[in-house]
């Protein structure tokens, strides 16, 4: 199996808390990585404010940022499932070798 590679991040939104910012969870005993409460506030915050006005460059750009952030994560995410799902494979496979 190739390892893909991680997405580079450009940059974090300068409202991006240093800590707390992502949440793990666990799925069928699986980890999964997500936005934690305070960043999914201020994504829907901008997000609502984009349907009613135009955002400021500055509201854009972080917008953006909250975007590869979600993609990362997101990839991230499906590395791990499907190598959860790759290790199970091989134990039933190397179970029914016996």
């Amino acid at each position: 199996m190739t390892t893909p590679l991680l997405p580079k991040l450009q940059s974090l939104p300068a409202t991006l808390p240093v800590e707390g910012a992502v949440r793990i969870e666990l799925e069928e005993g699986i980890p999964i990585f997500r936005a934690s409460s305070a960043v999914q506030t201020r994504i829907e915050a901008l997000l609502s404010k984009q349907q009613e006005f135009q955002l400021n460059p500055d509201e854009e750009q972080e917008l953006d940022r909250y975007e590869e952030i979600d993609d990362y994560l997101s990839f991230l995410n499906r590395y791990v499932r499907n190598l959860f799902q790759t290790q199970a494979v091989k134990v039933i496979f190397e179970s029914s070798a016996r």
